[in-house]
């Protein structure tokens, strides 16, 4: 399917970046005319997706983030969160809830979360090259929107 819209960004991985990504994404979505609900539900998601670049990908080091965001003409938003840092070596074990490599002060929530407030996740990552997390999330046309 083509998108009707579609923006990218990069930035380092630096944590004051998570806060632009959010906002960036935000906007985005906001073509779509979503509930406030909705807005907060891809705004966290997005932070999830973002903060484990910061906090996993580039660990004691800057490197290069990149969201690519595209509208689809059914309504659906897709959030690819992509960073080029040290992969994930076992995908399936990193999505389990409470699993975490980041010590006691992380939560391992970050895909659980992801999945939570979004339609759709896919993880993809190699080893020493990096990971690609896309979500896509449905906005609901409500009665006397535009589009």
């Amino acid at each position: 399917m083509k998108p009707i819209n579609e923006a990218v960004v990069s930035f380092l991985s630096r944590s004051a970046n998570e806060g632009f990504a959010r906002t960036t994404a935000a906007c985005f979505a906001a073509q779509l005319d979503p509930t406030l609900d909705e807005v907060n539900d891809i705004r966290t998601a997005v932070s999830e997706a973002v903060t484990n670049c910061i906090v996993h990908a580039y660990p004691d080091t800057l490197g290069l983030v990149t969201m690519r965001l595209r509208l689809f003409a059914d309504n659906t938003l897709e959030v690819q969160v992509k960073d080029r840092g040290v992969g994930i070596p076992d995908v399936d074990q990193a999505r389990q809830p409470m699993y975490t490599t980041g010590g006691a002060e992380r939560s391992g929530m970050g895909f659980t979360i992801m999945e939570s407030f979004m339609d759709k996740l896919k993880v993809r990552s190699v080893p020493g090259r990096g990971t690609v997390v896309t979500m896509r999330r449905r906005i609901a046309r409500r009665a006397g929107a535009a589009g």
